[in-house]
Order: C-alpha cells, then structure tokens, then sequence
C-alpha cells in the first residue's frame, strides 16, 4: 500500500508552459509549438472578425449613399482584402515563422501559381484592375458581346455578378470584362439616345407624322426635357415594301435605359396611339397585280376575261362619317418603367468571401 501511494506521488502533471512549448511541426526551418500555433489562430480568427465587420459598416455606408457608392465599394474590397492579408502575415508572425525563410517555400508556390492557379490569380488581378479602372463599376447598367444586359451588382474576386431585369444573376469571369467589348449604358451616370423605327403607310403626310409622333415623345414621363445639344427628332429612313419606314430618336431618362425591353415597348406603344389620334393608317404587307392585257383588252375588259368581277370603285367617305380617333389605352411598358428602381445594395455577406 505504501508502495502504491509513492508510486502516485511521484507521477507530475504537465504544466501549462510546458503544453505551450510542445512541438507540433516545423515549416522553413522553425519549430511550431502549440501554444504560438494558438496564438496564429487567434490573430487570424481577429482579423476575419475584424475585416467582415468593416466590410459590413462601409456597405451601410454605400447603401445610403448616392455620389460615393463607387468610392465606398473600392474602399470595401480594399479594407476587407487589406485586413485578411495582414492577418495572415501577422499569424505567421504570431506563429513564429521567420518571413525571410520563407522565399523558397514562396517559390515552389509562385511555380504552383503558374502552373495550376494561374486561371485563379488572372480572375483575382482582373477583378482588382476593374475595381481601381472604374470604367465598369457597381450599379453600371452594361451590356455584353453574348447579349446578355443587366446591371452589376458585384465584382468579386473570381467573377462579377450582373443581375439582369428578369431578376437573374449572370456570373462573368472578371477577365471576360477586360478582354472583351462591353457596352457600358450608363457609365459616368449620363444617358444614351435611342432609335425606335416605326412605318406608316405610303400617302401619308410626313409633316403630321413628324408632329404626331414628337408630341407624344415629348409628353412622354420617362422622355428627358430638350437642350441644344440633345432635342427628339423624327428621321425617314427608308422606303420599305409596304409603307414609309421611320425612326424616333429620343432621350430617355437614366432609370428608362436601364429597361431597354420595357423602354422599347414603351415608346413603340406611344408612337401606335399617336397614330391612331392622328388617323395615319399603319402599313401592312400587300402585293398588288397588275394586269396590262390579255388577249389585246385591258383594264376590267381583261378581268372579266379571266372571270374576276370588278368592284365599283369606292366612295369617298364624308368627313362627318369618319370614326372618332381613340381613347388611349393602358401602356403596361410604361407603367413599369415609372416604377421606382431599388439601389443596388448586395455585397457578400460570407467573411470569407471578402
């Protein structure tokens, strides 16, 4: 029994300190124990913690602003890759990991980088030289060479997301922005003038075509008010098959153009019913056959040649007789481009997709 007790006695428990320096593995060269592996763990937690928490304020910040939205979006992503990479370097330090014993380790990653990152690291460079080129920025309304318009919402590290007006996000890789034309609608915040072609049947008065169809643009909510250098205008184009091709040239309004389907829709409704109140007839395919002779007769001699009975010619209708011109009906493409946009506000909420 006494034997046991002294066996017991002299059994030591380890101490903190000692747990501390425990070693848990070596990289370039230094030994890491468990408690400055703790400590890297801590100052990166930290740092994570501390790199969401101002990505989040300065994206409070961006949501009530109007004019420093795109300041305060490169402020963000600067902030937020800034902390993360200081606390990297900080936990190696914490770690006790020497940084100048590190370069061969640097470039045995550099190779892996060229090697099999290389796709990783050219999305992660593009998406920053968009960040600081600023010709495409949050809340730009562009569209690319594939057709696809939309608005940005995000330049994240691998891709920018672009939502378009059917409530779809679209993920561009953030070369495809550099290396391939894009239209950027609403870049530096101005307008763009539109054209929106219409025909109207041959005998038409182009003079009232002109008037008709420039009051209703100009009376038109989503139509900017004119200035010298930007004035609504009707062009005739061309003469097609069936009628007297046109085009309204107009400038909308910045929230308008970026409804390009709704605007289009909008205006072209616009223009129906100006026509419509101005009693000018819309044209519509027709072929007309004429017959020279048959048989030596001519005119209604040779259709009734061929068994085609004539009509008498019609009556001119009174001015009395003529129909009224139309109510105006409800524009749907109007109503939504009066609807208010909502500011785009979306970052990631993820800390580590900061």
């Amino acid at each position: 029994m006494t034997l046991q007790l002294a066996s017991v006695a002299t059994l030591q428990v380890p101490s903190v300190e000692t747990i501390e320096r425990t070693r848990v593995f070596e990289i370039a060269g230094a030994s890491i124990t468990l408690g400055e592996l703790v400590s890297a763990g801590t100052v990166l937690v930290v740092a994570i913690l501390l790199s969401w928490g101002v990505t989040r304020g300065l994206r409070r910040m961006r949501s009530r602003a109007s004019r420093t939205a795109a300041a305060l979006y490169l402020l963000e992503k600067l902030a937020g890759y800034g902390i993360l990479i200081a606390g990297v370097m900080f936990a190696l330090t914490a770690a006790g990991v020497n940084l100048s014993s590190l370069a061969v380790f640097a470039g045995a990653i550099g190779i892996g980088v060229g090697l099999g990152l290389q796709g990783v690291v050219k999305e992660f460079v593009s998406g920053i030289f968009l960040i600081f080129d600023r010709m495409i920025s949050i809340g730009d309304y562009v569209e690319l060479e594939e057709g696809v318009r939309g608005a940005v919402v995000e330049i994240g590290p691998r891709a920018t997301r672009i939502r378009t007006n059917d409530n779809i996000n679209v993920l561009v890789p953030n070369s495809q922005l550099i290396e391939k034309p894009v239209t950027n609608w609403t870049l530096k915040g101005d307008t763009r003038r539109i054209h929106i072609p219409f025909s109207v049947a041959y005998g038409a008065d182009r003079n009232t075509v002109r008037d008709a169809v420039l009051a209703a643009a100009k009376a038109s909510p989503f139509t900017l008010p004119e200035t010298e250098d930007r004035k609504s205008q009707v062009w005739l184009v061309g003469f097609g098959e069936s009628g007297l091709d046109f085009e309204l040239l107009v400038w909308p309004t910045q929230s308008a153009v970026k409804r390009p389907a709704a605007m289009h829709a909008a205006y072209t409704w616009t223009i129906a019913e100006a026509l419509d109140q101005a009693g000018i007839e819309i044209p519509f395919p027709q072929t007309d056959l004429r017959i020279r002779s048959v048989f030596g007769r001519e005119g209604d001699d040779a259709l009734e040649i061929l068994g085609v009975k004539t009509k008498p010619a019609p009556r001119a209708r009174p001015a009395a007789d003529k129909p009224a011109p139309a109510e105006p009906s409800s524009n749907d493409a109007a109503d939504e481009l009066m609807m208010p946009t909502e500011p785009v506000q979306e970052g990631p909420e993820d800390p580590s997709a900061t």
